[in-house]
């Protein structure tokens, strides 16, 4: 049987303890990677859920007024979206 000098066990003690210190970087990065999509996920179905409560309380709110208060909530809207035009041409 060939007997091993020091080097070489040093060598393959190297390389084995790269390949295990790899493999768990791997495995660890996936963790890390799923976990990060899930809080992902998370957070985006949370943001649909306001978004979607904000838009219920305001049909919810527009369904109880009036004729006349929808008129002045579509007022109060149309100022809120109105743009400047600037200074006009001329002047």
């Amino acid at each position: 049987m060939p007997r091993l000098s020091r080097a070489e066990i040093r060598k393959d003690t190297v390389q084995s303890a790269v390949v295990a210190m790899a493999d768990t970087v791997g495995e660890v990065t996936g963790i890390v990677t799923t976990a990060v999509k899930d809080v992902a996920g998370s957070l985006g179905g949370l943001a649909t859920e306001l978004f979607e409560l904000r838009d219920s309380a305001r049909r919810a709110e527009l369904d109880g007024l009036g004729d006349e208060d929808l008129i002045e909530v579509d007022d109060e809207l149309d100022d809120g979206l109105a743009v400047d035009p600037g200074p006009t041409p001329g002047t």
